[in-house]
């Protein structure tokens, strides 16, 4: 648990030129992907959990050669599905992201361009009121082979935010650090050595997939400039790794290492989801920029995972060491020549032992998590500890079910806790935090969907509100509409977000 207004016809000038350096870099995305931009119909998105996949009727298209159908728009690697237990498979759809309605899965000619271009629109209402998001994305990407064994994959995305060329709401720094940014998403060669799989290069490594939270899924770095409120595809930063995957029967091995790891994206003090830590009265907060570690070998990340189907049940279990994703932010006290609290982000280096469970009880789908995490700091309340922060121990777990209800309609209920098995009293959590989560989702017609995300404390009054109507207007266009509700205390995962709820809209086209 780590966590003013409208420019003048000066800002629309700026903001034209703006967008027209979007435009130039999207275009050169396209041609260095090798093909002119033509929209083709979008296909379904492949959702991975593990190595549990739960594919809709409409998506038995996608048995087809990995090589004529790659799934770009996923809310984890394809290659996790690759022995996926067949019994489960007539079960629910994954509802981890909350992705709503996507366009039909159709084939596309051998290295086709792929990808989508969406909008965002998002202002918040606490006061005082304000535009906090005008962002336009596009992700693009291709994939094509050199022979039987060799396969490749490129990617990119560029976000540009109008928001910031707008209106001056925001520091500069958040500015900087928000308003455009460009990367490589998925971007590998793919081997095939018999019964092993290597991957070399830019990927996801997804280990365990739940709903609007993460557990398992320990490999992953996350763009939490958003908090955990975007699609899971988006908010996922893939890491650049060396990944080799042995398949035999019911058997599926995984050796990892990351040479030059990828850390979260938290933002900077001053946006809407910085995780800002304590306060203490008589001290003035200052924050200083992120260390992050040297690119050095001791610094690289490595894990082993197996998983096994037996008698319907999809079992795995791994170990995972490395320089955490997840910043701490250290702490120093400075007296004179005026007092301040000055807080740094750091990584340090953990090591963390988990599993996954899932079975398929006929229409019903249970998925349990549960990783044990050792070398991981907190922050404490007391001031007289040397850098603010002690190092606790955690084990983490979740229990799942998704049920389907009648008239198209799911619902799945998790319950999910923490436990601090060396418990520092000073720390804000508690030796056990435990909390739910309910999502509901509906059809309310052929072409509109509704759903409500409610997740929570039973420690505290501390819970996040999420209701969300898509609408799949037109084949490969969506439009979604919602609001993001937290109320709790500043302690309080959610709560420390209270004034931070928004409205927000999303335009997007699949291609």
């Amino acid at each position: 648990m780590d966590n003013f207004e409208w420019a003048g016809m000066n800002g629309v000038v700026g903001l034209g030129r703006r967008a027209q350096r979007f435009c130039r870099i999207a275009l050169l995305i396209g041609a260095a992907a090798g093909v002119p931009c033509v929209p083709f119909a979008a296909q379904a998105e492949k959702i991975g959990a593990g190595d549990v996949v739960n594919t809709t009727e409409n998506a038995t298209a996608t048995v087809a050669e990995d090589d004529e159908i790659e799934a770009l728009l996923r809310q984890a690697a394809e290659d996790d599905a690759k022995n996926a237990a067949a019994p489960l498979s007539a079960g629910l759809p994954d509802m981890a992201a909350s992705a709503g309605p996507v366009a039909a899965s159709i084939a596309k000619p051998r290295g086709a361009l792929q990808g989508f271009a969406q909008f965002e629109l998002a202002r918040a209402v606490n006061d005082p009121s304000h535009w906090s998001k005008m962002l336009t994305r596009v992700e693009l990407g291709r994939s094509g082979k050199f022979n039987d064994t060799l396969k490749w994959k490129i990617s990119a995305r560029v976000d540009y935010d109008a928001v910031f060329d707008a209106t001056r709401f925001y520091p500069s720094q958040v500015r900087s650090d928000q308003r455009l940014n460009a990367s490589f998403r998925e971007t590998y060669l793919d081997i095939d050595a018999g019964d092993w799989d290597i991957r070399l290069g830019r990927q996801h490594v997804v280990w365990g997939e739940m709903v609007s939270l993460f557990f398992a899924d320990v490999v992953s770095a996350r763009d939490m400039r958003e908090f955990i409120l975007p699609e899971f595809n988006i908010l996922r930063i893939p890491q650049w790794a060396a990944r080799a995957e042995y398949f035999k029967n019911d058997f599926h091995g995984e050796l990892l290492w990351i040479p030059l790891p990828t850390y979260d994206e938290t933002g900077k003090p001053g946006s809407e989801f910085f995780p800002l830590q304590p306060e203490f009265a008589g001290f003035s907060t200052r924050h200083l920029n992120e260390d992050k570690p040297s690119r050095r070998l001791a610094n690289s990340n490595f894990g082993v995972r197996g998983s096994w189907l037996t008698h319907g049940w999809d079992v795995s279990g791994f170990f995972y060491r490395s320089m955490d994703a997840a910043p701490t932010f250290y702490r120093r006290i400075v007296l004179t020549p005026e007092p301040e609290v000055i807080y740094e982000a750091r990584h340090d280096r953990i090591s963390q032992a988990g599993g996954t469970l899932a079975k398929d009880f006929g229409s019903m789908v249970l998925k349990t998590e549960m990783v044990a995490t050792r070398g991981r700091r907190l922050g404490v309340l007391r001031l007289n500890e040397t850098d603010g922060v002690v190092r606790q121990n955690t084990f983490d777990w979740v229990v799942g079910l998704d049920v389907p209800l009648p008239s198209e309609t799911r619902f799945n209920a998790q319950v999910f806790q923490s436990v601090i098995t060396n418990h520092d009293p000073d720390v804000i959590p508690k030796k056990v935090e435990s909390g739910y989560s309910l999502l509901l989702n509906g059809k309310l017609h052929p072409q509109v969907e509704a759903e409500v995300l409610w997740v929570a404390s039973f420690n505290r009054a501390d819970w996040m509100l999420r209701p969300k109507v898509n609408w799949t207007f037109e084949k490969n266009w969506r439009l979604a509409v919602g609001a993001d509700v937290f109320y709790g205390p500043p302690e309080g995962l959610f709560g420390r977000y209270d004034k931070r709820d928004r409205v927000f809209s999303e335009l997007k086209y699949y291609f």
